[in-house]
């Protein structure tokens, strides 16, 4: 059975700060913030602890704790409650590195990459593509985290978390791509004047949705907030909707999606004639996809039945498709029909957020299938590991609060995707940021930007990354590229994780203008 491992023998250190307690002889009624009984004073709960990273033994301060952002009165908006572990002894803080990280959805809470990447501590699950189980879980110390060359602050965004809208706040006002992106760099704002940390170097780490939130809180942090990146880390990244998601008429979703077709069917046998080696076979379906596949899918009508064959039979080498059903899909593939009909004829469907896993459903015959094999694998590890890392490691306790994985166990969450204002074009979903984070580089010659993609991810496909990432606003000489064997949440995989950890530390060292002298 496994054992859960926690640090209780830390709580000793444990001092739990929460602004103007109660003492006997008060009233019953919480201290409150300007007058208003519907807005408590901001908690913060403090712990000093010690750990090993990278092989350095780091002494280091967690503050888990409110964060106002306020209205220009001076009335508090929305609190953001956020979990920051910052490393002791530094004299001078301009010399260390600080990053803030965060999930996507949109509607997540960072727990994922809190707890499965970058946290002092780490859940483990099955190294292999298997159903994580039942309690207790196995969390250990995260010895490969970032900690020995930057301070972490995770963020859980309006609604996710603790943190929330106060007062009479209403918390749509957070809830859109802009919405969220001005309100998330708000904060960001707040914490480096609350902290001093203006001369700091500074980074984003976003994963998914993530990545698009961090395409706008660069550009309004650096046009708006006159804060300068040294640095975008984009995990399993998406950024121009056209890449990922299927519309009548588009044919840049069925191009993106392609070599992430070939490499499911590659993990799982699937090809005809299987190639040795992964990457270079990648390499071929990329350049197929970007120049014979695209022409086709753009000829449409046009396109003779000679050619169409030939089209044909090269998307059944690459997938592993029957001829049959490419021909009766008029050669576009649909994801969501992918998953089931890859391997229908052993009787299961692949994942959608990592391809390598596989389920089983109660017939083959349908088109789409039931649910996700990653996500009903791997969810409850990450709920119950958050929950008891917040209590017995960094000492959280607040009564009046549950902590929500998501913004989507409140009734009225909605998410406003329009970003061109009044009109929404395709309906409002097509959502393109990179002309933000294209204007944030150029006006910031220092800012580069690190894309890790997972090969085995459906929900952001890595192909579709590269094409966003090759449209023109982008810099190209500062972007950078690490692949992984593995999905959405590459750092489930321990060879992936120990990659992705590597990549992400050589990142901050080499844009760290600090410590390189500049």
């Amino acid at each position: 059975m496994k054992r859960l491992l926690m640090a209780a023998a830390a709580m000793s250190l444990l001092t739990a700060q929460v602004t103007a307690p109660a003492f006997a002889g008060d009233d019953a009624k919480p201290k409150t913030e300007f007058g208003n009984p519907d807005i408590e004073k901001p908690a913060e709960f403090v712990t000093e602890k010690t750990g090993t990273f990278n092989g350095k033994k780091v002494s280091y301060r967690t503050v888990a704790g409110d964060t106002f952002i306020k209205a220009a009165d001076g009335t508090p908006e929305a609190t953001f409650f956020t979990y920051a572990y910052i490393k002791e002894g530094v004299k001078d803080p301009s010399t260390r590195p600080v990053t803030f990280i965060y999930n996507g959805g949109p509607g997540s809470a960072s727990m994922w990459l809190h707890m499965g990447a970058f946290g002092p501590k780490r859940v483990i699950i099955p190294d292999n593509p298997a159903d994580d189980g039942a309690p207790p879980y196995k969390v250990v110390d995260n010895h490969d985290t970032i900690l020995d060359v930057s301070d972490l602050v995770f963020i859980d965004p309006v609604g996710t978390g603790y943190s929330r809208a106060l007062g009479k706040e209403d918390p749509k006002k957070h809830w859109g791509v802009l919405e969220d992106g001005k309100s998330v760099a708000r904060f960001i704002h707040q914490w480096i004047d609350n902290n001093n940390r203006w001369n700091s170097p500074k980074f984003l780490a976003g994963e998914s949705y993530g990545t698009l939130r961090s395409a706008v809180v660069a550009d309004q942090l650096t046009n708006r907030h006159n804060i300068g990146l040294n640095g975008i880390v984009l995990i399993s990244t998406v950024l121009d909707y056209h890449m990922s998601r299927f519309q009548a008429g588009s044919v840049m979703s069925y191009v993106s999606f392609l070599p992430s077709y070939a490499a499911t069917a590659w993990y799982h046998d699937m090809l005809p004639n299987k190639p040795k080696a992964l990457e270079p076979f990648l390499q071929e379906v990329r350049d197929f996809a970007r120049t014979d596949y695209a022409e086709a899918l753009i000829a449409g009508a046009r396109l003779s039945d000679a050619k169409q064959a030939e089209i044909i039979d090269k998307l059944h080498a690459y997938t592993g498709l029957k001829k049959s059903y490419l021909k009766a899909t008029n050669m576009r593939i649909n994801v969501f029909r992918f998953f089931k009909e890859l391997m229908r004829d052993q009787g299961k469907v692949v994942g959608r957020l990592d391809s390598r896993y596989l389920g089983e459903e109660p017939d083959s015959a349908g088109e789409y299938p039931e649910a996700d094999p990653f996500s009903y694998a791997s969810g409850n590890a990450y709920t119950v590991a958050i929950n008891d890392h917040l209590k017995n490691f960094l000492g959280v306790k607040l009564d009046k609060r549950a902590y929500k994985n998501s913004a989507y166990s409140d009734k009225n969450f909605t998410w406003n995707w329009n970003i061109w204002g009044k009109s929404l074009p395709n309906g409002g979903r097509m959502v393109n940021v990179v002309p933000m984070l294209g204007k944030a580089m150029r006006r910031n010659s220092d800012m580069h930007v690190l894309v890790a993609q997972g090969y085995y991810d459906f929900a952001t496909p890595f192909f579709g990354a590269e094409n966003a990432m090759a449209e023109p606003p982008i810099v190209q000489d500062r972007v950078e590229y690490k692949y992984y064997q593995s999905g959405h949440m590459m750092y489930v995989h321990q060879q992936s994780r120990l990659k992705l950890m590597h990549d992400v530390r050589a990142f901050i060292e080499a844009y760290d203008h600090e410590k390189d002298g500049k």
